[in-house]
């Protein structure tokens, strides 16, 4: 006879909390966890190279890595992603350009289907950025841009999905419920943090297939072991801002970076305009009016937008 005990819910908390705890202080390459960079420095993490098994995929290698699907397209678009095949290399990437807003709390990049946090002082892991890739609203469902803050934490949340959502399922042959118990076939996951943007949540999925993608009605989708460490990390009242930086500039040292992503954040549409990217050029190279930029070379990354810092500009002032 097995004797089955239900272990309580704040037993839980606490494990997940020390495991998180234990991949910060021992540097686990998988837990996307950064030190800040130093005084006018922008740049946190680095490209990581390998060959891939007969058996990957790039949705196998992307929750292996802690990116989502398409930031893997979009750095190895000559790869087949359901057979890369034995042996082929591949750039995994895992280097980034902070989104040049206040670093407090949580950022979201729209363009860039990722969140940075960043812990605020007298926490245990201030000084730390820590990064997750998302999945966020498909279209017609897009998510907002807009400044607001978290205002509850659940765990094991149920779904009340609203009228249209539940239309949309009637017509599709696959009606859902008034309401969607916890559990594995709860589109919200295990975990989710909710704004104070009426109806929008940071949440897990039963799909996570879906991370990197635009699958979800406006919400934003974390892998399962990601929103389990970001529900640990995030108290209620942390600000939360909704960006959309698909150019994103920064320095590293004496050198000038520019990580393009596509505009429309699927990787299908040409840049139509030259004009944001141009603008957000000038603005990082304020304090360094001096600086030569390779203007050519910044025009082909953001044509290739691959999502992978390149260098433009040195400042030859050194200041």
């Amino acid at each position: 006879m097995t004797l089955r005990m239900r272990v309580p819910r704040f037993v839980l908390l606490a494990f997940a909390s020390a495991m998180l705890a234990l991949a910060l202080g021992t540097g686990a390459a998988q837990a996307a966890i950064y030190n800040m960079p130093p005084e006018g420095s922008d740049i946190v993490g680095k490209l990581q190279h390998i060959k891939t098994s007969a058996d990957d995929t790039f949705v196998k290698l992307a929750r292996r890595y802690n990116v989502g699907y398409r930031e893997l397209r979009l750095s190895n678009p000559d790869v087949d992603p359901w057979l890369p095949g034995e042996g082929t290399p591949m750039v995994i990437p895992t280097r980034y350009v902070l989104p040049n807003v206040a670093r407090k709390g949580i950022v979201i990049n729209i363009p860039e289907m990722r969140l940075y946090y960043f812990p605020p002082e007298g926490s245990e892991y201030a000084g730390k950025v820590v990064t997750y890739p998302l999945g966020i609203g498909r279209e017609g469902w897009s998510t907002p841009l807009a400044k607001t803050t978290v205002v509850r934490k659940k765990a094991d949340p149920t779904w009340t999905p609203p009228a249209s959502i539940r239309a949309e399922h009637e017509k599709a042959g696959d009606p859902l419920p008034a309401v969607v118990a916890a559990g594995p076939d709860n589109p919200l996951g295990q975990h989710a943090l909710y704004l104070g943007l009426p109806s929008y949540l940071l949440h897990g999925t039963n799909k996570p297939a879906g991370i990197g993608l635009k699958v979800s009605h406006g919400c934003i989708r974390l892998y399962p072991e990601d929103i389990a460490s970001l529900f640990a990390l995030v108290p209620t009242g942390t600000p939360v801002n909704i960006v959309s930086e698909p150019y994103k500039m920064g320095w590293e040292g004496n050198t000038l970076y520019i990580e393009a992503h596509p505009p429309d954040a699927n990787g299908d549409a040409p840049v139509r305009s030259f004009t944001p990217w141009v603008e957000s050029l000038i603005s990082a190279t304020a304090d360094h009016p001096k600086a030569p930029i390779d203007w050519d070379r910044a025009q082909a990354v953001v044509e290739k937008a691959d999502g992978m810092p390149e260098p433009i500009g040195i400042n030859i002032d050194g200041r």
